[in-house]
């Protein structure tokens, strides 16, 4: 019986981001499918993965300096020429058949490097840079691959138009959730791991909260959240209501929507910190996000650019109503299922409406039937097609063969 070609899939950080989440489910279910895989990801000194690898998944990790400048194009320069120096010894080491970058940096590391092994990427969304250098090298980390995918049908269409007839096929592939972290309970510990591990005790049982996930970012849409938080908190009914950002671990930086949001908390004479109605709390373990989703009130997801918005569906799956922007992608999957309420995300009375109206949203009492349908075990059969058609050489179609619209067996 042949073995099964080991592939590398290569992700931007250890920390708990979105692409870093998707790459180890998705390495786990290839794993738990027959794929012989290894994740490998840049570890800046004192720093560790941030969660368990699945089981059945080999870990490389490269060791790398922290980004000492202060300029964005700088940091971001300065980490490619990092995975530049640190991934050709690592990629002899493990004698891959095929590599599969999920980001730019490791996608622009090896579009320089040039590596004899065929390389995949994934796109979750292109970011819009006015620094060229930025530009290019987001550019670049695509062009290069000998194919690749992308999680919504919006930046399918979006990569096939730029990519043009001379550029890698582009295909649709799935995110998933997972159901055995995500799922609404009950739960019995979660009052006590919310009390043991976040700081000055978690003060969540004293007022409801609205969550959002991730940092203050403007593609996240984070300062027009606020400003509809504090709308929202005018109002008598909703006077006792706390906004948490959960999480925020980031390699870059996002020094101007910063400052958007401490104007917003200024302008709105709103205190930020444990118990206090804003708080941001920083990185936390990974086994308190489904805990935090079960109690918040809502989750919410006014992004303005989004790749797929994985985190509104774990919301879902735990029976948390969510508010997402009514655009793509969350149109695409999250249209006429139970407890989503939409908003127009750069309007902000329609946000604060869409925090109302979810806010007074039932709880679901089982994962809706998006939740059920999208599995990380289907995005792992997809992905062997790709990469079995990368590795033989075989023309792809111009079209993906599957969309989210068609139905499971």
């Amino acid at each position: 019986m042949t073995a099964s070609p080991r592939i590398a899939l290569l992700m931007h950080s250890v920390l708990p981001r979105g692409g870093v989440v998707h790459t180890l489910e998705l390495a786990g279910a290839l794993a738990a499918a027959g794929t012989a895989v290894d994740v490998l990801a840049p570890v800046e000194p004192g720093q560790a993965l941030f969660r368990p690898l699945p089981s059945g998944v080999g870990w490389v990790p490269l060791a790398v300096p922290a980004p000492v400048a202060s300029g964005l194009a700088e940091q971001v320069g300065q980490r490619i020429d990092a995975l530049v120096q640190a991934l050709p010894a690592a990629l002899r080491r493990g004698g891959y058949a095929l590599l599969h970058a999920q980001d730019s940096l490791n996608g622009q590391a090896l579009a320089r490097l040039a590596p004899a092994q065929p390389w995949v990427r994934t796109v979750h969304h292109l970011d819009d840079f006015s620094d060229p250098r930025l530009a290019a090298w987001q550019d670049g980390a695509w062009r290069a691959a000998s194919a690749v995918c992308c999680v919504s049908d919006l930046w399918a269409r979006q990569l096939r138009a730029l990519a043009g007839p001379e550029g890698p096929p582009v295909h649709r592939v799935f995110n998933g959730v997972n159901l055995d972290r995500f799922h609404p309970g009950p739960v019995a510990g979660d009052a006590t791991l919310l009390r043991q591990h976040l700081p000055e005790g978690d003060g969540l049982d004293e007022a409801p909260f609205i969550l959002a996930v991730g940092g203050v970012e403007a593609r996240k849409n984070s300062a027009r959240l606020l400003q509809a938080f504090a709308r929202l908190r005018q109002h008598p009914s909703f006077h006792r209501a706390r906004l948490v950002l959960a999480g925020g671990a980031s390699l870059l930086s996002h020094g101007a929507e910063q400052a958007r949001w401490q104007a917003a908390l200024d302008e709105a004479r709103l205190a930020e910190g444990p118990r206090q109605p804003v708080w941001r709390t920083g990185p936390l373990s990974d086994a308190l996000l489904p805990a935090l989703m079960r109690r918040a009130r809502l989750l919410a997801m006014p992004s303005l650019n989004e790749g797929f918005g994985l985190v509104a569906l774990e919301a879902l799956a735990c029976g948390t109503p969510v508010l997402v922007s009514r655009r793509a992608p969350f149109t695409e999957h999250l249209d006429g299922s139970p407890g989503v309420s939409w908003c127009e995300p750069e309007d902000l009375a329609s946000l604060t409406r869409g925090l109302a109206r979810a806010w007074h949203a039932p709880r679901l009492g089982a994962a809706p039937p998006v939740c059920q349908r999208l599995a990380w075990g289907r995005s792992a059969l997809t992905h062997q097609t790709i990469h079995a058609q990368v590795l033989a050489g075989r023309p792809f179609p111009r079209e993906p063969e599957t969309s989210l619209s068609t139905p499971l067996a």
